[in-house]
């Protein structure tokens, strides 16, 4: 005996081929002993479990980074310097990194355990011919298993009886109505969707009952294959992490090669070695931005809490920054662009279609005739009757708790039950009204179903609701708005039907048949006997600040991309409800899932970019949509709440999941949870992550120059043989002090205006642009030339080397403080942004400030650093060349004298 895998065709073979390859058997199941022999061969029904690495594997993960490795080499050349304090603060750095990156991952590596619990829960199955309760986990293949409405799944079971089934795998499938489900033997190849034969693991039974043979559990369920796509998905580097990590890396070689040469330089000169080794030591801290990966850390997480304030939580930190980076966004359909909830959207009779507002389950909204007034809903009218039909002939329920609306029972069901409520038929109050008497239940072959009434004092009725051809076919008459019969045009209820389903709404119609007090509920009377009263049009309908948040997304230059696993007609109306299409779709506008297999790989890409619509999509090819658009340099944003989403939220750069709609395991496998599961908040999470990068980049623009200038001003002095103007511990007094009281507060900066009219960043750019290298060397150069002229200056007037290395020290501290408001904005003036909103900057200068004066007078700081207190006429020469400096840069900030403007 053995059992095949999910996709091995158990859903072609008939029932009693199945129980032999399986060794079971329909009436009395697995034995005990049998049963205990497989769940030793195969296994718990558990989903396996990943290898984390453990705690000390993920710690030592949080250190394999180029900005790290970068910031160590730093600690390590200050401490072989004897700075032993600033060789700390380095190292202490280094570890507040570590410690973030690490609770961060703690967080994401519940992906997998979210995913087995989903399956963990008791089951019923037949054991020796005895029915009993199991745990799920004890579930093992050949089970005959046991299934009722308001039950989960806890095997793939292959059906070997049902009776009135419906299954919810809206999860799984992406389909957002329950499916009927029988017994019937397919054809082999079936796509998962449409195996109605097969119950799957995981998913929700809706209605009716059935028994199955269980055909895979554990990892070899069709949920067990999904959390192998997750597993392999690859997790992706983020926009921001590849270009610091290639910067890094750039930065480091280019630094190696500076302190060569500059200590060859020393050497060719005659210097000694010891003094040429300093030097080059002293070049290389002054280059390396030791501040930087704080920087990055600390702004990220800032980003992390305004998103929070706008219902969005991040689970990675660098996932802040690629929501800024995103240029397409492909985003699931069902429960995430609509509500997920089955509405009637309008009453079709034959004195005219009325519209129905309001959305989702909440009984609330109104009718309105064909003029837009309010609809007449009199006792004997065709429309009250058509809306009382879809209350009474139907066995779902609504349920309110904590202010939100459920159906228990089918959604097509509960739609009705809420159009009802709207005009006052709730159900309660129906069923006293009208008792039921009797009742024939829908099945795929009636397309209808029928129940029967007590009137108080005028006989019995018979209500009906099914498929439009099968209601049609047996009326003769219909329902006017007074409530009068009249012949029925049948072609008339058609032509409406088809053009209510050309909008993509799912069509019912409504009859009713007044009989004798005391006549019983027959079918084969039904036909010839039914009056006509209405149709009934609904829609899973779009969340209503979707539309808006999808055009805002599209100016600001990011294609929205819809996946779904409903039909073509289906997405198509939502799309077009949604702006995603005009109207009609045009050519390859819209791809179903089939359309995607067909195509060969070198027609796919441009396939993708041109559609925006895919419908009947499963799991597999929702990832390779993703793949397609990443080969093309996209940087890909998928949205979803299903089981089914998941591999390609962990495929996409950046996965966002619903938090309230969502399963736990598209939670945990995306970057970014939105807590009110509304899809305009992407549009205030990419604003977010626009304002992110922009940050850093200012920071960026910011340091560099002073690690430059520093690099630059040891070289030279080399090169000319002269005393350094600036000792290691003052450039780490430099860098480490500026860092954090000046260029983290950048990371508070507002957004600056019209940040979403901005296209996307292309992906491919480097982290540094020509116009931001052009700004960062004239910075260098202005600091270069203005220390060196200072300590000239202060050595010919007389002043000792500590007073004029001083000067120098507090020459670079003061042109980064002006610099600073120049980097609020790389393409404003700062005067335009406001002076005071942001008072951390004016409060980290104030720091930097009282630091200055404590390093320049303070006897115990001028022995660490070797500086000593200098005169008001140095105070005035320094704050002449920053100000001097501050006006070159804002001139070519205005006018681009020196290469490119910036933005």
């Amino acid at each position: 005996m053995a059992a095949r895998t999910p996709g091995s065709g158990h859903h072609a073979l008939a029932v009693h081929e199945v129980v032999l390859l399986l060794e079971t058997h329909t009436e009395r199941g697995l034995t005990d002993e049998e049963a205990a022999a497989r769940r030793k061969r195969f296994g718990p029904n558990v989903l396996p479990t990943a290898d984390s690495g453990g705690v000390l594997r993920r710690l030592l993960r949080q250190f394999q980074n180029p900005l790290v490795y970068v910031l160590v080499a730093a600690g390590v050349v200050t401490l072989m310097l004897a700075e032993y304090v600033d060789s700390g603060v380095i190292f202490g750095v280094v570890l507040v990194n570590a410690v973030i990156g690490f609770l961060q991952e703690s967080k994401a590596e519940a992906a997998l355990d979210a995913l087995r619990a989903m399956v963990r829960t008791e089951a019923r199955v037949v054991r020796g011919g005895r029915q009993r309760r199991v745990s799920s986990d004890d579930v093992v293949p050949g089970d005959l298993v046991l299934v009722e409405a308001g039950e989960k799944v806890p095997a793939d079971l292959r059906l070997a009886r049902a009776d009135e089934l419906r299954a919810d795998e809206s999860a799984l499938t992406g389909e957002s109505l329950p499916v009927r489900k029988d017994e019937v033997v397919l054809r082999d190849g079936t796509p998962v969707a449409d195996r109605r034969n097969v119950l799957y693991s995981g998913t929700l039974v809706t209605g009716g009952s059935a028994t199955g043979i269980a055909v895979a559990t554990g990892a070899e369920t069709e949920l067990g294959r999904i959390h192998r796509l997750v597993g392999a998905a690859q997790v992706l580097d983020t926009p921001l992490t590849s270009k610091l990590a290639r910067f890094s890396r750039v930065l480091t070689v280019a630094i190696l090669v500076l302190a060569a040469v500059t200590f060859g330089v020393g050497l060719v000169r005659g210097e000694r070695a010891g003094d040429t080794f300093t030097a080059a030591v002293a070049l290389a801290v002054g280059a390396i931005p030791e501040g930087l990966p704080a920087a990055v850390t600390i702004t990220l997480a800032i980003g992390v809490s305004r998103m929070a304030r706008r219902r969005a939580v991040i689970r990675r930190l660098p996932a802040v920054e690629t929501l800024g980076s995103t240029t397409v966004i492909c985003t699931d359909k069902t429960g995430t662009l609509t509500e997920n909830q089955m509405t009637v959207q309008a009453v079709w009779t034959v004195a005219g279609r009325y519209g129905i507002s309001g959305g989702g389950y909440a009984p609330t909204g109104e009718i309105t005739d064909p003029q837009g007034g309010p609809a007449p809903t009199g006792e004997g009218g065709a429309l009250r009757w058509s809306l009382l039909a879809g209350v009474a002939c139907n066995d779902a329920r609504l349920d309110e708790r904590e202010g939100r609306w459920t159906v228990l029972g089918d959604p097509t069901e509960g739609a009705m039950l809420v159009a009802g409520a709207k005009v006052g038929l709730r159900a309660e109050e129906v069923a006293e009204e009208l008792p039921r008497v009797a009742t024939i239940p829908f099945s795929s072959e009636r397309q209808f179903m029928a129940t029967l009434h007590d009137q108080r004092n005028d006989g019995r009725v018979v209500l009906v609701k099914g498929a439009v051809e099968r209601v049609v076919e047996w009326s003769t008459e219909a329902l006017d708005g007074g409530g009068s019969s009249v012949p029925l045009d049948r072609a008339a209820v058609l032509a409406a039907a088809a053009d209510l389903a050309g909008e993509g709404l799912r069509v019912l119609a409504t009859a009713m048949w007044r009989v004798d007090p005391g006549e019983r509920l027959v079918e084969e009377e039904l036909p010839g006997n039914l009056v006509f009263t209405g149709l009934q049009a609904m829609l899973d309908p779009p969340r209503p600040p979707a539309a808006a948040a999808v055009a805002s997304c599209r100016r600001a230059g990011i294609a929205v991309k819809m996946i779904t696993g409903d039909h073509r007609a289906t997405a198509s109306a939502i799309a077009v409800r949604l702006g995603l299409l005009a109207g009609d779709p045009g050519p390859g506008e819209v791809l179903s899932g089939a359309d995607l297999d067909d195509l060969s790989d070198a027609a796919r890409p441009e396939a993708v970019r041109r559609a925006s619509v895919f419908a009947r999509v499963s799991p597999e090819q929702k990832l390779r949509l993703v793949e397609a658009l990443q080969a093309e340099g996209q940087v890909v944003a998928m949205t979803g709440d299903g089981v089914n989403d998941a591999p390609a939220l962990r495929q996409a750069n950046i996965g966002i999941a619903m938090g309230r709609a969502g399963t736990e395991v598209a939670k945990e496998a995306a970057d970014i949870v939105l807590t009110d599961d509304d899809f305009a908040t992407i549009e205030s999470a990419v604003e977010e992550g626009r304002g992110v990068f922009a940050n850093l980049t200012k920071f960026i623009t910011w340091t560099l120059p002073t690690n430059t200038g520093e690099g630059l001003v040891i070289l030279v002095a080399i090169l000319l043989g002269t005393a350094l103007p600036i000792l290691p511990s003052q450039i780490l007094w430099i860098n480490m002090t500026t860092a954090v009281a000046l260029g983290l507060t950048l990371a508070f900066e507002p957004k600056e205006p019209g940040i979403m009219d901005r296209p996307p960043r292309d992906p491919g750019q480097a982290l540094l642009t020509g116009a931001l290298v052009v700004r960062i060397l004239l910075v260098s150069a202005l600091l270069v030339a203005g220390t060196w002229w200072l300590f000239e200056w202060e050595l010919g007037a007389g002043a000792d080397l500590p007073e004029a290395r001083t000067a120098a020290v507090n020459l670079f501290v003061a042109v980064q403080a002006f610099y600073l408001f120049s980097c609020r904005s790389l393409t404003r003036s700062p005067w335009r942004l406001g002076l005071f909103t942001n008072r951390w900057l004016i409060g980290g200068v104030l720091v930097q400030a009282v630091g200055q004066l404590a390093l320049t007078y303070l006897p115990v700081m001028n022995a660490l650093f070797r500086t000593a207190p200098i005169s008001a006429g140095a105070w005035l020469r320094i704050l002449g060349i920053a100000l001097l400096a501050t006006a070159v840069v804002a001139l070519d900030k205005r006018f681009g004298w020196f290469g490119r403007r910036l933005g």
